[in-house]
């Protein structure tokens, strides 16, 4: 049965002892979109050919997630939620004079663990919000192909975002937004199966680094 109590505004706080247990679990779904930021080399081809990297749109991907919390104090706890993101980007090629541009979809599976630092503020009625901050390696699980580019199985990303907690009868509800920073470059460059294919290699040929950024908006259940 849910505990209820009275607080200093006579308005019924649900779930009142929830935040002083020690360690709780819980699960999440959401959606994100993932996105390639291209530093472009200034390459340019033996026929004149200079080409630019570009992601016009973004599209939505599936998250689910696990969740292990541990209160430290009664303003900051320490959050692991191990997780699958399941999504795809479109790559726009295009040559700088004459226009051509060729496409590649990249598709992702990537197994996730983040760590994130949580801080939440006062809690006010059936309302708590707060920030988190972290880290969350990223393990690409699909099956690489022989295509214009090939990204690196693993990544890393420095996580910030915010959201509020809402005390339900029975649960807690967290709607959150994190904003995540790829830190390391995803692109592959030594990329042998294209040696004796240069119309693909001109493509890696002319990226210096490639990294990865997300948003994701989750739904925790705890």
């Amino acid at each position: 049965m849910p505990a209820s109590a009275r607080t200093f505004n006579d308005k019924v706080q649900n779930r009142p002892y929830a935040d002083l247990r020690r360690w709780h679990l819980g699960f999440s779904v959401g959606a994100f979109t993932s996105g390639i930021h291209f530093t472009h080399n200034g390459f340019i081809t033996d026929n004149g050919e200079q080409w630019r990297m570009e992601q016009p749109d973004y599209q939505p991907g599936f998250c689910v997630n696990g969740l292990f919390d541990l209160r430290l104090n009664s303003y900051f706890s320490l959050r692991v939620s191990p997780g699958l993101y399941f999504g795809s980007r479109d790559v726009t090629m295009r040559e700088w004079l004459s226009g051509a541009t060729e496409r590649q979809n990249i598709k992702s599976a990537f197994v996730v663990l983040p760590v994130d630092l949580k801080f939440a503020a006062v809690r006010y009625r059936n309302a708590r919000p707060y920030v988190v901050g972290g880290v969350m390696p990223a393990f690409d699980v699909t099956k690489k192909r022989s295509d214009f580019f090939q990204l690196n199985t693993t990544d890393v990303y420095l996580t910030i975002g915010f959201g509020c907690d809402f005390y339900l009868p029975y649960f807690k509800l967290n709607p959150e937004i994190k904003f995540c920073f790829g830190l390391t470059d995803v692109l592959v460059h030594d990329r042998p199966d294209l040696v004796d294919d240069p119309l693909k290699y001109k493509f890696t040929q002319s990226v210096a680094k490639a990294t990865s950024k997300m948003i994701v908006l989750t739904f925790y259940f705890e």
